[in-house]
């Protein structure tokens, strides 16, 4: 036996002829069925399959679906008892609204069902832990929810907290004495009120401190005077006699010397000193010595000179 011939006898084999027609009798079967079981990986929208690929072809599981839709019966069975009639509805509705009704008159009425105290666990919600009526469980949960509501109107607003000044705390966790560092708040705020009016009346001179005081004196003084004061007043006068005006033509006469005081009660310079704007004497201690810049000599000079100009001015217009 040559090779050819081995090797077409054992490994060259052809398929037979009726399994061909077998799965074309399948095919033929499978495309009379009207449901198509496609596979994922086609790449086109034709049904038909190729001659080649049988194995690819799509099968027709069923053919009649359309008979389906059309059948006229009604397929759907009741599964359970008959539907009641209308009598019997009626007469269940009638029998769960009583009942419901019954339910709720027991749950609102006043009377307390007794309830044994003492036997079994008492739990959080006031109802004792086993089996139990419902009636009996609403009536412990209902005692319950008094007793807290007449301890709640006892204690009043502490216990809710209701009113009661609210806490403040550091960025520790630390409670913040609200009030005491309101004081210390509002004795910062007085120390610097009183810093800055110390401030001001460092700023004033003694006379001005003076003046004010008087001022005040007079004001209490005022209270006990009597609305009208006439000429016959004998500290109004003296008031007014006490009174330096600098166009007083009897000055001169006066005979009553002033002590050497200032209004503040310091002794002042007796000798003569170069005169100034405002008045001022010096003190007891001064030496004599002008220790100024000259100005208040210039500003009396130009002064003197100013009015020297006017009365001659006058005196010419006079002459012509």
């Amino acid at each position: 036996m040559s090779l050819a011939d081995y090797l077409a006898k054992n490994y060259l084999t052809a398929d037979s002829q009726p399994e061909k027609r077998i799965k074309r009798r399948k095919r033929r079967d499978d495309a009379q069925s009207g449901l198509i079981i496609a596979d994922d990986d086609a790449l086109g929208w034709s049904a038909k399959a190729t001659a080649g690929d049988e194995d690819g072809a799509p099968l027709n599981v069923n053919a009649h679906s359309a008979e389906f839709r059309k059948t006229r019966k009604n397929n759907w069975h009741i599964v359970g008892s008959t539907a009641l009639s209308s009598a019997d509805q009626a007469t269940a509705d009638a029998i769960i609204a009583s009942t419901t009704a019954e339910n709720q008159s027991r749950m609102l009425e006043n009377e307390d069902v007794p309830v044994v105290e003492g036997k079994g666990w008492q739990m959080e919600s006031g109802a004792h832990a086993g089996l139990q009526t419902a009636e009996r469980v609403t009536a412990q949960l209902r005692r319950k929810q008094e007793a807290e509501h007449k301890r709640f109107l006892a204690e009043g607003m502490e216990s809710s907290g209701k009113g009661s000044e609210t806490i403040y705390r550091d960025a520790s966790g630390r409670i913040i004495n609200v009030a005491m560092k309101r004081a210390e708040a509002r004795k910062k705020a007085d120390e610097e009120a009183a810093k800055a009016f110390a401030q001001t009346e460092a700023q004033k001179g003694d006379v001005q401190r003076a003046e004010r005081a008087r001022r005040e004196e007079a004001l209490k003084e005022a209270k006990f005077m009597p609305l009208a004061r006439y000429a016959d007043d004998v500290e109004l006068n003296e008031e007014l006699k006490e009174k330096d005006r600098w166009n007083d033509p009897a000055a001169q006469f006066l005979t009553k010397t002033k002590k050497g005081k200032s209004v503040t009660g310091k002794l002042l310079y007796a000798g003569p000193f170069m005169p100034n704007r405002y008045g001022i004497r010096p003190g007891h201690k001064w030496d004599g010595v002008d220790r100024g810049n000259g100005f208040e000599k210039e500003y009396f000079a130009a002064n003197n000179r100013r009015r020297d100009l006017k009365e001659l001015d006058y005196a010419w217009q006079m002459d012509e």
